[in-house]
């Protein structure tokens, strides 16, 4: 699940399932059994990358919820017409 992701059940992402992509997936059962100083160290880690990202392209956390405001908005449209401009090259 999720958003942007190259998991199943996403919504958009570069490495989706209908786009011939290989996928594969951890079970259940195996997230389940990550300890929760991993998973806690996990979310830490990838927040840091996320605030190190936003500062090399001089953006606020401010600026990136709302650019995800509003590409969220036309996200869809923006796909349909990815989608209609690669089957037209």
């Amino acid at each position: 699940g999720g958003r942007d992701t190259a998991g199943l059940g996403g919504k958009g992402g570069p490495y989706r399932l209908d786009a011939g992509h290989r996928v594969y997936q951890v079970s259940q059962a195996e997230k389940d059994a990550v300890p929760e100083e991993v998973k806690r160290a996990a979310r830490e880690m990838g927040e840091k990358a996320f605030k190190q990202r936003l500062k090399e392209i001089q953006m606020s956390e401010y600026d990136a919820s709302t650019y995800e405001r509003f590409s969220g908005a036309v996200r869809r449209q923006v796909q349909s017409l990815r989608i209609i401009l690669d089957n037209l090259q």
